[in-house]
């Protein structure tokens, strides 16, 4: 017996493409790439500062210095630029 394919015509008939609304998709995307990116610099800064720190003849001021610079050169490329348009 054949499945009714009625109701699943109809509604490929009635889809048009880019009528979508993605302002969830769209939201929830740069959550995740801010998420990424400032997540990845925490996570280079407290691998720059512990592997300095606990280095053979380091110490937590250097290591301290280091990842202080580390932080705000990744914040200064990092952060969001204004549209141009």
């Amino acid at each position: 017996m054949a499945a009714d394919t009625h109701e699943a015509d109809h509604d490929a008939e009635a889809y048009l493409k880019g009528t979508q609304e993605i302002t969830e998709q769209v939201a929830t995307w740069n959550l995740f790439m801010g998420l990424s990116k400032w997540g990845s610099l925490s996570i280079a800064v407290a691998v720059l500062l512990f592997t300095m720190w606990f280095m053979p003849n380091g110490g937590f001021f250097p290591a301290l210095i280091a990842s202080v610079v580390l932080a705000v050169a990744g914040w200064w490329f990092l952060r969001s630029k204004p549209a141009d348009h």
